[in-house]
């Protein structure tokens, strides 16, 4: 069969704690965006997408010991990858299953918690490891018992994109029969403090697409999904299959997209040609879209070079979530997935008017479709952009 199986999906987000959640908050046209409640900052005027779970709710629903060193973004991740197992009924890891998870900060929201502990609080130090982005992977990974292949990818927005990418590699070279794929990222005070100075967040829901948008909202989530060779399918559901993928960098800004949307043009085209398809068989579109002025436009752009005047529907679910960063890309690729089991397209919040360099108008309702291709993109600092292209299983 042509591209590589999905079997399974986990997620949790600002809209729902598991698939179906999430699903009747996109049909209701339901955000999760709003003022933080968990996370103790002194922007608590900034609207985000903070999932309805304390630390120790989490804790305590997940059965944790709660003198190890589980971070947020740990824990978010743990509670996604249940889900993906419990709806997969993969009960033991073989040798030739692996992890490969994205994150843009990791657990850096215990090393903020508890920095000023760490010299008198020798109990508390068990947090600086926390710090870097592959800690929350390995915690996961021993939390199911995963030790042969775990791997991290850190480059910002598309991180977990990058992660689902790579699985799909590893699963066509034949090193691996199985790969459980995706991201997660928390809430802190860094990135929002971090995204505030750079003048890009909005006080209001965001606007992706708008000629008025005015910035983003960050969000938090974790998604996960199961990528199997076919071979090891079995009875298993198919949700849909990754037959695309493309990566690259425009080297244009630190923190910002090409103006020609380079980035996101061969991105697009490299995942259109590793399908094997041509932009006229994309059905549908879920933007990268984070409601600023520069990353909606150039991504609009980017869609006129690759697509001309004949666009495929599109929408940005992050009017939802918020900007998830690090999990956002997988957090995308389940959504892409709930467009072709269900053949619905989700809309793009708060929209109302056109940008007037492109004229472009998003999807603002639910619409019943036939989709059998969806494109989901995701482009990140550093000018790291990715696209990911997902199939009905035939």
């Amino acid at each position: 069969m042509k591209g590589v199986a999905v079997t399974g999906v986990g997620i949790i987000s600002s809209i729902g704690k598991d698939l179906e959640e999430t699903r009747h908050s996109l049909l209701k046209g339901k955000s999760g965006i709003g003022f933080p409640q968990n996370l103790k900052t002194r922007h608590n005027n900034l609207p985000v997408g903070e999932i309805a779970l304390s630390n120790s709710e989490l804790n305590a629903l997940l059965k944790l010991n709660p003198k190890s060193a589980y971070t947020r973004a740990t824990m978010l991740g743990i509670y996604a990858v249940n889900q993906l197992l419990d709806n997969t009924d993969l009960k033991n890891f073989s040798s030739d299953t692996g992890i490969i998870s994205g994150t843009s900060v990791g657990g850096i929201d215990m090393t903020e918690r508890y920095f000023k502990d760490f010299e008198k609080d020798p109990e508390k130090r068990k947090f600086i490891q926390a710090q870097h982005p592959g800690f929350s992977t390995e915690m996961i990974a021993e939390y199911f018992g995963l030790k042969n292949f775990v791997s991290t990818i850190s480059t910002a927005c598309s991180s977990s994109a990058n992660a689902i990418m790579m699985g799909a590699r590893m699963i066509e070279s034949g090193k691996l029969k199985r790969v459980i794929v995706g991201g997660s990222d928390c809430l802190t005070k860094f990135t929002l403090n971090g995204f505030n100075s750079l003048m890009i967040l909005s006080g209001n829901e965001c606007r992706p697409f708008d000629e008025n948008r005015n910035g983003l909202n960050l969000g938090e989530a974790a998604a996960f999904i199961l990528l199997e060779a076919d071979d090891c399918i079995g009875g298993k559901e198919v949700l849909g299959r990754l037959t695309g993928y493309g990566n690259a960098n425009d080297a244009f800004h630190q923190t910002a997209s090409s103006e020609n949307g380079e980035g996101a043009f061969l991105a697009i085209s490299k995942a259109l040609k590793k399908a094997g398809i041509s932009g006229n068989e994309v059905d549908y579109i879920n933007a990268h879209g984070t409601g600023t002025k520069n990353n909606d436009l150039s991504e609009s752009i980017a869609f006129r070079r690759v697509f001309g005047d004949e666009i495929p529907a599109f929408s940005s679910t992050k009017s939802f979530t918020g900007h998830t960063l690090g999990a956002a890309g997988a957090a995308e690729a389940v959504f892409s997935l709930l467009c072709i089991r269900e053949q619905e397209i989700f809309p793009n919040l708060n929209f109302s008017t056109a940008m007037k360099e492109t004229g472009l108008n998003p999807v603002t309702e639910v619409q019943k479709v036939k989709i059998d291709t969806v494109l989901s993109n995701s482009f990140g600092f550093g000018g790291n952009c990715t696209s990911l292209i997902f199939q009905k299983d035939e």
